[in-house]
C-alpha cells in the first residue's frame, strides 16, 4: 500500500495516510473560508483508520465549529504552535477524516472531483469555469 505524509507549518503535527483517498474536493463554505483565510479549501477525505497522526508535543487541538444543535456536530483540528488548519471531522461523515490538501507533502492520489458549497462561493476569487468540475450546493441539513 502506498503512503503519503504531511504536517503543519512548524512540523509539530505530522500525519501519514495510506491511500486510497475517498475523494478530493474544493469547499467554498463560509466556515472553511474563515478557518483557512482563503476563498476556498481543497480537502481530501480519508477513512479515519487509514490516517496516523503524530503529535509528540501535544500541539493538535480540536475546535468545535458546529455543536450539532441544528445540524451535524463538526470539529476542526489545528496546530496550537503555528496555527495551521489541518483536519475536519463531522457526524455527517462518520469514520472519515478530512485533511487540507495544502498540508500534504506531495500530491494526492487523485485530482479534485468537485466544487462543494458552490452556492456560497465568493465572487472576488476567480475559479476557472473550464475546469470541468461539477458545482454542488450545500447539502440539506438532516
Amino acid at each position: 500500500m502506498t503512503q503519503a505524509h504531511g504536517g503543519c507549518l512548524c512540523g509539530d503535527v505530522r500525519f501519514t495516510v495510506t491511500w486510497p483517498s475517498e475523494w478530493v474536493a474544493h469547499c467554498h463554505c463560509s466556515m472553511c473560508r474563515r478557518a483557512h483565510g482563503a476563498a476556498y479549501v481543497t480537502w481530501f477525505g480519508m477513512a479515519a483508520d487509514r490516517v496516523r497522526i503524530d503529535d509528540p508535543v501535544s500541539a493538535l487541538r480540536w475546535y468545535l465549529s458546529s455543536p450539532g444543535l441544528d445540524g451535524p456536530r463538526a470539529e476542526r483540528g489545528f496546530c496550537t504552535h503555528c496555527g495551521s488548519s489541518l483536519f475536519f471531522r463531522s457526524d455527517r461523515w462518520p469514520g472519515e477524516l478530512h485533511i487540507a490538501l495544502g498540508n500534504l507533502d506531495g500530491d494526492a492520489d487523485r485530482a479534485p472531483m468537485a466544487h462543494v458549497f458552490w452556492d456560497t462561493h465568493v465572487d472576488w476569487a476567480a475559479v476557472d469555469p473550464g475546469d470541468g468540475l461539477p458545482r454542488k450546493p450545500a447539502p440539506e441539513v438532516d
